[in-house]
């Protein structure tokens, strides 16, 4: 499940270390170009709201197995796009079926005891997260070795060998459900709308997403300007800082046990929020940048899995249904955040993207806040 959350979910982020490459070859402006980055979110969204909750109404493997074949396709279409519109219509395409990977995280939380339920998180986000960071490593150096459109061919094969995986080794999981689609999404509705720790956490998650979206889509740009003039295969070499920290981060699952939720999830977001001010004072640098990676991600990463361990422990049964609609939100703000970021550097350039990415944190900082007083609940459960 690691394995294929981190393969999977690369499909998403391959395209941002490419945007100037795909934008010089379509002959497109920066902005324009970094829609193709925001329609894949806003598709993973979309997918995670329409697809996820039939995990817990059809039998997982079969959904898991028919869901490749779309992955497969849509990437192919993105290898081969004539333009930018049909590029734009494939990114969404992608980001729609690439959602596999909020499949296994909630199986392996309802597969754990409730004293491994973390760990268990943690080791399959473990996965998911270096896919995410190791994929704009990856599409960097390929697309500056053999172009923008090898990447997607070579992410295309990589769906084929994982659907090849999966339908061999994947266990078979039938579902609890017994009810309806319409009845499924109602009751998805439902859990939005009455539990008071998904609501911080979906309002915290998206928040925080939305400023390290918006970093990750304005690097590239930056990296092309004074005083670097580097390209694709730089922007995604940054990636290795991200991984560091993922891979940091995937004890936190240790942590969150010892100590109190509502302090410790207040220091990650802080710790957030300060890794924009290292970006701010050495962010002409190699050096700045790279600490501000390592810290913006652990940081991050920390916050995501924070939140999940807080959800994944209100209704068991319904994992699926209380992940859709927390990572539903959570690619909403990934989105907003890629949209902003273009819009700030095109008119304010770096430091707009800067004071961006530290606003949405500020925010997520305050929604934290306004539902202090259910944390009491987390802590007897």
């Amino acid at each position: 499940m690691a394995i294929a959350s981190g393969l999977t979910v690369a499909n998403n982020y391959y395209s941002q270390p490419l945007l100037v490459l795909i934008a010089g070859d379509f002959g497109v402006s920066e902005s324009s170009v970094g829609n193709v980055a925001m329609i894949t979110q806003i598709g993973y969204a979309l997918g995670l709201l329409s697809l996820v909750p039939l995990a817990d109404l059809f039998r997982r493997k079969r959904l898991i197995i028919a869901d490749f074949g779309f992955i497969f396709l849509s990437l192919l279409g993105m290898a081969t796009s004539p333009n930018i519109y049909v590029l734009i219509f494939f990114s969404f395409t992608t980001g729609l079926t690439s959602v596999v990977p909020q499949i296994f995280v909630p199986m392996a939380a309802s597969l754990a005891s409730p004293e491994k339920r973390a760990g268990a998180i943690g080791f399959v986000m473990s996965g998911l997260l270096i896919g995410i960071l190791g994929s704009r490593i990856l599409s960097g150096w390929i697309g500056t070795m053999y172009g923008w459109r090898s990447m997607f061919f070579i992410a295309a094969a990589i769906s084929l060998v994982l659907w090849i995986m999966l339908k061999w080794k994947l266990p078979e999981v039938y579902p609890t459900y017994k009810g309806s689609y319409a009845s499924l999404m109602k009751s998805v509705l439902t859990y939005a709308r009455t539990e008071p720790l998904l609501q911080a956490a979906t309002l915290r998650g998206a928040l925080a997403f939305a400023s390290f979206s918006a970093f990750w889509t304005a690097l590239v740009f930056h990296l092309g300007e004074a005083p670097f003039h580097a390209g694709s295969a730089v922007a995604g070499s940054f990636g290795l800082a991200g991984m560091t920290g993922a891979l940091i981060a995937a004890h936190i699952s240790k942590i969150a046990r010892r100590f109190p939720y509502f302090p410790l999830a207040t220091v990650f977001i802080l710790i957030f929020i300060f890794s924009w001010g290292v970006l701010w004072l050495g962010g002409y640098t190699y050096t700045g940048l790279i600490l501000g990676v390592l810290i913006l991600d652990v940081a991050m990463q920390a916050i995501h899995i924070m939140n999940q361990y807080s959800i994944f422990s209100l209704h068991p049964e319904a994992n699926n249904r209380i992940n859709t609609v927390y990572m539903t939100f959570y690619f909403v703000g990934g989105a907003l955040g890629t949209f902003s970021s273009a819009l700030s550097w095109q008119y304010w350039g770096w430091h707009g993207v800067l004071l961006t990415g530290a606003g949405f944190g500020l925010l997520a900082l305050l929604a934290h806040y306004v539902y202090k007083g259910f944390y009491k609940e987390l802590k007897k459960s």
